[in-house]
């Protein structure tokens, strides 16, 4: 059986949110989030509270019947979500475009 949460809209680059699911990808669930508590990344926190959000759904669920330390994350997907566009102001007149990035964030239980 497989659990799934998701959050949309982070406002976080998906580039940076990538390098902190390459370190939890396949891993325990508890080793997983004792090791997303110990990063000092700002992406840690993001993943943690999504992970947690999916261990809590795995709670809820009456067929989901595992010990916590047989669960695994099976899955996390990092997708670009959609990118504010905003300008700051260059000399004599010009603007350039700064593309403030957001993400969807998918992480699979099992």
């Amino acid at each position: 059986m497989e659990i799934t949460s998701r959050s949309n809209n982070v406002k976080h680059s998906p580039k940076k949110l990538r390098k902190v699911a390459n370190c939890v990808r396949g891993l325990n669930v508890n080793k997983a989030l004792s090791s997303l508590r110990h990063m000092d990344e700002k992406g840690a926190e993001i993943i943690l509270k999504t992970l947690s959000s999916a261990i809590a759904n795995a709670g809820n669920t009456e067929s989901f019947d595992k010990d916590m330390n047989e669960v695994k994350v099976k899955t996390i997907t990092v997708d670009e979500g959609p990118a504010q566009k905003r300008f700051r102001a260059r000399a004599q007149g010009r603007a350039n475009r700064i593309k403030k990035r957001t993400s969807h964030l998918k992480i699979i239980i099992g």
